[in-house]
Formats: C-alpha cells, sequence, structure tokens
C-alpha cells in the first residue's frame, strides 16, 4: 500500500507539491481570515508563489499564532465541523483543532498508510494502549486508520498492565501501539505473573511519545532494554495534532517516512532559512488536503534532521531522523547545549529509577539549571554518585539531583486533565 507518489522521482514529487501548494494558497486566500489578513499586510501576491522555493517570501506561523488567533485558522461554516480536537498544551496553552468529514478521511488515510509502512496488513489485529477520548487526535487517527486499512483494533486504552496482558491473550494482536516506557511496565508485569513474552501473539510495536533511536538509527537505552526481553519488532512515528500527518518507519528503520501527497515540509534553522544538507533544523510544514484548519509554513517546535537518499523499501521520500529535541526546551548549560531527550536517555539506563521530572529554570544571575527529582528503589549516596558519574561521562555536564517520593512525582506528572505524563517541568520564564 505504497501511494504511487511516494516511489515517484523527486522532481516528480516536487512537481506535485507545487501544484498542491498553489491550489492550498487559493484555499486560505479565499477562506482563512488568518492567512487573508497575512497576505494583505505583507503585500503577498500568492499567485507569483509557483515553486516550494518562493515559500520563503510568506513569513512563518507560530504556536503563538495558533494561541492568540485560534477561530481566525478555521475555514469551515461551524455546521460543517465535525469533530474538535486540543492539542496536549506541553509548550504553552493548549489550542483547538477544527475537523471536517473531509479532514477525518484524510487522517484516516495518512494512518492507514503509515501502518501500511510499518508492516501492518488488514490481516493484522493491533492492541490500542493510547486514549481514544479527551479530544485527543493521536487515538483517533489510529482507530480511523486502521479502519480504512482493514485491519482490526482494540481500543483497551491506556495503562493497567494487567488489562493489557488480558486483551493479548483474549483477542491476539499482532501490532500494539504505545508509549515505549509502558512496553517496559508491560514486561515487568509479565515477569512477575509468569507471562512467556515471546510466547504472546504480539510481533510488533508502534512507538509514540519517546524515541527509540540514536540520530544513525541505532537503538537507544530505553528500546535495548525492551528487545533484551521482548523480541519484538519496534517501529517509531512521529506526529502532532497540528500536522494531522504521520512519519512513521519502514521495515528499514531508518527514520519516519515523509507523505508528501499530504505535507510540504521544511528545514528550517533560527533565521528561518533552509539549513545545510544533513545539518538539524525546525520542522516547518504546510498542510496539504486540510479542510477545516490548514497550516502554512507553521513552525512545529521540534528539532530534527532530514535524510533524503532513497530507501530500501522502495519510497523516494525524504525520511525525518529522530526528533533531537523541542526549540523551546533548548538548554545552555554550563556552556553546553542540552535538550532534555539526552537526559531522558541516560536516565531510562538505570533499572533503578522508576519515575523521574526533569525541572530547569533560571538561577540568580538568569542563567539555566537543571534539577532532576528521581525516584527510586535504590536512594543510596552510592547510587547517586553513580548516576553522577553517568552524566559526567555522557554529557560532561553533572545537572543537581535529588531523589523524591514517587507519589510526589506522579502527583507533578499527571496534573488535572493531562492527557500524558509531563516528563519535562520548564519554569523558565
Amino acid at each position: 500500500m505504497i501511494p504511487d507518489i511516494e516511489k515517484a522521482s523527486t522532481a516528480a514529487i516536487k512537481a506535485f507539491q507545487e501544484v498542491q501548494l498553489k491550489t492550498l494558497l487559493g484555499y486560505l486566500n479565499t477562506h482563512s481570515t488568518f492567512y487573508k489578513r497575512l497576505f494583505e499586510t505583507e503585500n503577498i501576491d500568492i499567485n507569483s508563489i509557483k515553486t516550494l522555493e518562493d515559500l520563503a517570501v510568506i513569513p512563518t506561523t507560530t504556536k503563538d499564532d495558533l494561541q492568540q488567533f485560534n477561530d481566525d485558522f478555521i475555514c469551515v461554516p461551524r455546521h460543517k465541523i465535525i469533530d474538535y480536537v486540543t492539542t496536549s498544551g506541553t509548550l504553552g496553552e493548549p489550542v483547538t483543532f477544527a475537523l471536517t468529514d473531509n479532514d477525518l478521511n484524510r487522517l484516516a488515510h495518512n494512518e492507514a498508510i503509515s501502518f501500511a509502512c510499518a508492516g501492518v496488513e488488514q490481516k493484522d489485529v493491533i492492541q490500542l494502549m493510547t486514549t481514544i477520548d479527551r479530544r485527543f487526535m493521536a487515538g483517533l487517527a489510529y482507530f480511523l486508520g486502521a479502519r480504512e486499512l482493514g485491519a482490526g483494533i482494540i481500543r483497551v486504552g491506556n495503562g493497567i498492565p494487567e488489562l493489557q496482558w488480558d486483551s493479548i491473550k483474549k483477542f491476539k494482536p499482532t501490532y500494539i501501539i504505545a508509549v515505549p516506557s509502558f512496553l517496559l511496565k508491560l514486561i515487568g508485569h509479565a515477569e512477575q505473573h509468569g507471562i512467556d513474552l515471546n510466547a504472546s501473539s504480539v510481533k510488533g510495536a508502534i512507538c509514540i511519545g519517546e524515541s527509540l533511536r540514536e540520530q544513525d538509527f541505532s537503538l537507544n537505552i530505553l528500546s535495548k532494554k525492551i528487545k533484551e526481553k521482548w523480541d519484538i519488532e519496534l517501529f517509531s512515528t512521529y506526529a502532532s495534532t497540528e500536522m494531522n500527518t504521520a512519519f512513521t518507519e519502514c521495515e528499514a528503520q531508518q527514520g519516519g517516512h515523509h507523505h508528501p501527497e499530504l505535507i510540504i515540509i521544511e528545514i528550517l534553522d533560527e533565521f528561518n532559512q533552509p539549513v545545510a544538507p544533513d545539518e538539524s533544523g525546525e520542522l516547518t510544514i504546510t498542510t496539504l488536503g486540510v479542510e477545516g484548519m490548514p497550516l502554512l509554513r507553521f513552525k512545529t517546535g521540534d528539532i530534527v534532521k532530514a535524510h533524503h537518499e532513497k530507501c530500501s523499501c522502495g519510497r523516494n521520500t525524504t525520511r525525518l531522523g529522530p526528533v533531537i529535541g523541542r526549540k523551546k526546551q533548548m538548554i545552555k548549560y554550563k556552556g553546553t547545549t542540552l535538550y532534555p531527550p539526552a537526559m531522558h536517555n541516560i536516565l531510562n539506563d538505570f533499572n533503578e529509577i522508576e519515575s523521574y521530572i526533569i525541572e530547569i529554570s533560571h538561577n540568580s544571575i538568569g542563567t539555566d539549571e537543571i534539577l532532576l527529582k528521581i525516584a527510586t528503589s535504590n536512594p543510596t549516596d552510592h547510587f547517586l554518585q553513580h548516576i553522577k558519574d553517568h552524566f559526567r561521562a555522557k554529557l560532561r555536564v553533572l545537572p543537581k539531583i535529588e531523589f523524591c517520593d514517587r507519589k510526589e512525582i506522579q502527583k507533578i506528572q499527571f496534573p488535572k486533565m493531562s492527557r500524558k505524563p509531563l516528563m519535562v517541568i520548564d519554569r523558565r520564564s
């Protein structure tokens, strides 16, 4: 189930996207209060924008724009809105997105071809270990995508390892969709209750929310710990509510594939200029085929690296490497630039760490400080020193570390109305 455009030449993909871009610009100029105002204010003649390179004359859109002018992005009358979703609000106030019936069909198509990218077929059964309620787009997308693909789906929801294993035994799913760290909890429950992990029906996991790989696509510490115990294939998928599109790994597991029929991507530096090949930058997207709330040159806040060589799976599309970090969560600490994922990778190396929070703040002279609050089964000075030595060896800097009660950390991680755990608390103004 590979769309023909994804196997086309780079030139053909570019030409296809430029035709779609013209259609989008006309639609925005007619239906989007926000973009019509932007075109007028910036004196932009949309008819002069003919190539992807011409996009550079249009200012980028930010999350601040979405928060400040949310309703101005809606391009359809209220009666055409079929579903309302909200962003998770990880880096600010949640934003509402309005989806039409056509948008839901597009969402289903996106996820169906993304599942197929990871090897899921009509004969497969998927167990969904994320929520589908609480205005969460991802869970809805997974359900709709499985339905379009023709695969079965078991909507268990998040958490509760006992219920997950009961469903695995009863319905025999071949794939599961989960946050990678939750797979460790499933493994722990199986070991405690005599469940033979590798005798289960599960052959693969599509993993969301946390990285599986290093920048060279080798397994990171978290995925190594999973694979050591459970011999299943791990596929990374990356998406966001704003994109309405997913980037999912194929069997080569060399980055998430771009769907050029659904989205235009740019990788930009801090001056909104394209980065050089093999350099990282901020993923900036333009959605194609979205009816309710299309976005033009929207800066996602995620720092990534693009890979352009043809993939062994037959697709000729750009692939995105693991997210390096969120731009707003970049830390300048003792002369070193850090992103939280680098610390996640180190902390995940310790089986004794039950949970943790990374707190970022400013000190009295305005520079960044890092405090790691850790819940552990081994709160000893010796173990603390072991963690410190690991940080010095891997990152060459040492954040402040304190042991905390697990319940205290869980209270911080799961604030009221949160759909997913908060692993990073940024207290910088």
